[in-house]
């Protein structure tokens, strides 16, 4: 119930200021009061209700590409006192994950604070994800997280509070997963929801990874696919696919902990975690602080599903642009990268991998704990070539040793021959696109299905054409032809692309323009839509 005597009185005195008492930059009766009949100054508060809110078009930048850019950073940094104390063994001055202060011989407290805004739009998940990046940073230096301190910014007078206790609840329990107890926190009032922890965490003072430690004939591995800045952007224009945002989400969720125990126990060179600077900026400062020359194959990093044709798109944001600018100072080139490339390698992640330096001798044990433990994506992407002042070389060789795009969670069982040879990932082949060969009465047996296969398989990636419009002039061609296998398996595929029904519509009647009648028939006897 409204207490009209309270509102008076204070709008009385908020008009009489010629500002409203709660926000200044507003005169009073304020929009909210015009539109809602709410006045916060009074202490009211909007009807609540259990609507879904998208916290992604909530704000400007989403997840880590809201952090400040690393040459406007250094600039102010540079402009701070050095801190001189005997007992820091990892301050400020190397840009590494966390700090870290030495309590006695045998342990030292790591500890390092990370907040940002949403990048996915369930409250929940979004916690989750806070929390793991948080703790990520402790387990990038090889330590042990043991407490945090939750830190969150919320418009509390335009937002139910429902959403608040979500994101609350799944920091609290991906906290629970990382053995870490969250014995407070801090929370302001303001304009774009942001959350994050501080994490205190334990090490031995002599077995710190920090990300200056690369060596000449390291290789370097990464944990997890990137692009999950990409897909981010992508969504908050409505131009992502359902399925790379589901595939994203669960990267971000997952916790660090194993790749960071397994490199404690083989022994590692050197660690940082990929955020909001991107593989090139991380790999920046490890190179220069490193004092090498790192040799990066791009064909080899794991990339999320879609994230190329979204760059392709031209889906480049500004998050981007400034890291590549900031990269380019260590940057050569063998051979040609594609622009495309170049902007996936500086896209900014949020709870991305760990990018470690491993001893060649060491690597294929590594790798192989790894997998044993989970961790299927983990690649070696690079190695150390050199001393040097600071370098990164891109080259684009073919390794031929797997296919770099990911589906996260998902460990591909196909053989090679299968892959080629599923021209859409259609598994029942036969029943769509058959290609010519044994049983087709076809001169050439295996050589030539084989291929045809090679040849399916160019025509289905992306190249100058999207994916997204692939599908769609699919669909076009599947009903002129006639093949219900075929319209079945791409209007299905478009759907799960997070193609809109209008789009699949002018699709089709691009092709009943060209075949009449016969094909809309056709079109309703498969789908039943009339």
């Amino acid at each position: 119930m409204i207490d009209l005597k309270k509102r008076n009185k204070i709008m009385s005195r908020s008009i009489k200021l010629g500002h409203c008492i709660c926000d200044p930059r507003q005169k009073c009766p304020c929009a909210l009061f015009k539109e809602k009949n709410v006045c916060h100054c009074a202490g009211e508060h909007l009807e609540e209700k259990t609507v879904e809110t998208q916290l992604t078009r909530l704000v400007e930048n989403a997840g880590c590409a809201s952090k400040i850019s690393q040459e406007y950073l250094k600039k102010i940094l540079s402009g701070l006192p050095e801190i001189s104390d005997p007992k820091i063994l990892v301050g400020t001055g190397t840009c590494d994950d966390a700090g870290v202060y030495r309590l006695n011989d045998e342990t030292a407290l790591v500890q390092s604070v990370d907040v940002f805004t949403p990048n996915v739009d369930d409250p929940y998940t979004f916690g989750q994800i806070a929390a793991a990046n948080s703790v990520s940073d402790i387990y990038a230096m090889g330590g042990v997280p043991l407490t945090a301190l939750s830190i969150i910014a919320f418009p509390s007078d335009k937002l139910n509070h429902k959403i608040m206790i979500q994101m609350l609840l799944g920091g609290l329990d991906k906290m629970k997963e990382s053995n870490v107890a969250v014995i407070g926190g801090h929370s302001i009032k303001d304009r774009e929801v942001k959350f994050g922890f501080a994490v205190t965490g334990i090490i031995n003072p002599l077995k710190i990874v920090t990300n200056s430690g690369l060596k000449p004939g390291d290789n370097l591995v990464l944990t997890k696919p990137i692009g999950v800045g990409v897909i981010s952007f992508a969504h908050q224009l409505n131009r992502a696919v359902s399925t790379s945002i589901a595939d994203i989400g669960k990267s971000m969720a997952e916790l660090n902990k194993i790749p960071s125990e397994t490199m404690v126990e083989t022994g590692v060179s050197a660690c940082t975690d990929l955020t909001g600077f991107g593989l090139l900026g991380h790999l920046g400062e490890m190179v220069s602080q490193s004092g090498v020359t790192v040799r990066l194959n791009v064909n080899d990093v794991p990339v999320f599903n879609g994230v190329l044709d979204c760059l392709r798109e031209g889906i480049v944001s500004g998050a981007i642009e400034r890291n590549k600018e900031y990269v380019s100072r260590y940057l050569e080139r063998e051979g040609d990268i594609p622009e495309e490339m170049e902007y996936l390698l500086c896209d900014p992640q949020t709870s991305g991998g760990l990018l470690i330096g491993v001893p060649e001798e060491k690597t294929e044990l590594f790798l192989g704990r790894l997998n044993e433990k989970g961790v299927r994506c983990a690649s070696v992407i690079g190695k150390v070539a050199c001393r040097s002042e600071g370098k990164i070389i891109l080259s684009n060789k073919q390794s031929g040793e797997k296919d770099s795009r990911f589906s996260f969670g998902r460990k591909d069982e196909k053989t090679e021959m299968e892959k080629k040879v599923s021209c859409c990932g259609n598994e029942n082949l036969k029943e769509c696109c058959p290609p010519p060969g044994n049983g087709h009465g076809i001169a050439g047996g295996h050589n030539a299905e084989s291929a045809f296969a090679g040849f399916m398989e160019a025509a289905g990636n992306s190249g100058s054409i999207s994916l997204r419009n692939k599908e769609l002039m699919a669909i076009a061609l599947s009903l002129i032809s006639r093949c219900e296998p075929c319209l079945k398996l791409h209007l299905e595929k478009a759907i799960k692309m997070g193609i809109g029904e209008d789009e699949i519509n002018e699709a089709v009647w691009l092709a009943v323009s060209f075949g009449g009648a016969p094909v809309r028939m056709f079109y309703s006897s498969v789908t039943g839509k009339e």
